[in-house]
């Protein structure tokens, strides 16, 4: 009975190894073949590749279409991140502090964006801006993925408000400091880690948003993802899988920087 047992726990252990190989199989094979192409000598798509070129990657950043969208995604991502970060500590410290009515309906309107459909909010998104005349305009692509990755910090930011210490803060008010600044100099250094991995999550969230620079863009103002959209819609460009792949690395850079974050947060 023993050797059956034991038998039958091994190949229940196979089992669920083999389920997590082709379940990872799945999930990474779409990328890799996109990186491949990315690094491929053929003038156009052909899997597998003929040869090894980094032709699409020159093509990529010698193209000055190519480079205009990535600096204005990288300065929408970066307003996004800002404004997301600004509203979203403020947000977390009276949701997790204070004690008001209707505490848990704002709660869930905070929280609205990342429950509701992105394209309703972005068609949201669209109608005030269009009424107010701003689209093209960088500051209302910031604005409207501003609100997309605002449950994100508030998430982060939250969760890392819940396990300071409010006493260190109370300590700095009874030495004499101002309820403001015992805030700045002894609760936010202490919650730097979350806040700086809110921060990256928001910024990799807005860097990658589609739908609403999709809905606010212009001919002359087109995010690196639109321009993505476009390409695949009007024509293959293979200068595709280097951008594609480019997003990758970022994602993972990205990814990375907030585990080692965590780390840090653990260690602290």
């Amino acid at each position: 009975m023993l050797r059956l047992a034991s038998s039958g726990s091994f190949w229940r252990l196979v089992a669920l190894w083999a389920a997590i190989l082709l379940s990872l199989i799945f999930l990474l094979a779409p990328i890799a073949i996109i990186v491949a192409l990315s690094f491929s000598a053929a003038r156009y798509l052909q899997f597998p590749p003929p040869g090894f070129s980094l032709q699409w990657y020159r093509e990529f950043f010698r193209n000055p279409d190519w480079m205009s969208s990535l600096w204005l995604s990288l300065r929408i991502a970066l307003g996004a991140t800002a404004t997301a970060l600004l509203l979203g500590l403020l947000a977390a410290v009276a949701l997790v502090r204070e004690r008001f009515p209707a505490k848990t309906a704002i709660y869930v309107l905070v929280l609205a964006p990342m429950i509701v459909p992105t394209i309703i909010t972005a068609i949201a998104v669209y109608f005030l801006f269009a009424r107010l005349r701003m689209i093209g305009s960088p500051i209302a692509m910031a604005l409207g993925q501003a609100v997309l990755v605002l449950p994100l910090v508030v998430i982060i930011v939250s969760a890392t408000l819940q396990g300071f210490d409010r006493r260190l803060e109370q300590a700095a008010i009874i030495l004499g400091a101002s309820p403001l600044q015992a805030f700045l100099r002894v609760t936010v250094p202490m919650i730097a880690p979350g806040i700086a991995s809110a921060a990256l999550f928001a910024f990799l969230s807005s860097f990658d948003e589609l739908l609403i620079p999709l809905l606010l863009s212009s001919p002359t103002t087109m995010t690196l993802p639109v321009r993505i959209w476009t390409s695949v819609i009007m024509q293959i460009d293979p200068t595709i899988t280097a951008v594609s792949s480019f997003l990758i690395a970022l994602a993972i850079a990205v990814l990375g920087a907030a585990g080692l974050l965590r780390r840090a947060r653990g260690r602290a």
